[in-house]
């Protein structure tokens, strides 16, 4: 932990909680929690901050390696994404038999989609890098969120139903989806 940027957010959370952004680490505590006892956080979940610091530091790399998308990339990425994702979205809702509000596309640091309570959705164009399962494993999970708003066992059941091979290509996002992301200009 010594070669780590912390950065601690107090708030009126009840419990203690560790994030690992890039190289660094955001610590999430109560008001009342001291620095000790953030310390002593931190060692027991050493292992765990370790693993998440090594795969983030490979993501970098592999990232760096790949190349960094210029602003010019990602408007090519939206165009594509714009083209795409209405069409994969359109079939999905009528094998699940759902309805669905805007489509909107944007390239995002952290999250591949979105479902909203009236039905809209958010998709990141990064998704076009990905292979095409796994714009779909993203599509039909957001579309799942018209019958299940949550992330319960009814709303997994909604989604192997039309994707079964959905925990694959989940897998493969979480695996690489980081290195996706990290190829944004910081």
């Amino acid at each position: 932990m010594e070669n780590e940027q912390i950065k601690i957010i107090r708030s009126s959370r009840k419990t203690l909680a560790v994030q690992v952004r890039g190289t660094g680490l955001i610590v999430r505590a109560p008001y009342d929690t001291d620095t000790r006892q953030i310390r002593e956080f931190l060692q027991k979940h050493q292992r765990w901050i370790d693993r998440h610091l090594q795969k983030a530091k490979y993501a970098d790399e592999t990232a760096q390696h790949e190349g960094m998308l210029t602003n010019e990339d990602i408007q090519k990425l939206a165009d594509q994404a714009k083209a795409v994702i209405p069409g994969r979205v359109s079939y999905f809702a009528s094998l699940m038999g759902v309805s669905y509000g805007r489509i909107t596309i944007r390239c995002q640091r952290s999250r591949w989609g979105s479902c909203t309570s009236k039905g809209n959705l958010n998709f990141n164009c990064l998704l076009m890098l990905a292979p095409p399962e796994v714009l779909d494993s993203v599509v039909v999970h957001e579309l799942a969120h018209r019958k299940e708003m949550n992330h319960s066992d009814r709303f997994y059941r909604v989604i192997r139903e039309v994707y079964p091979d959905y925990n694959i290509w989940n897998q493969w996002l979480k695996k690489n989806g980081r290195i996706l992301l990290r190829r944004i200009e910081q």
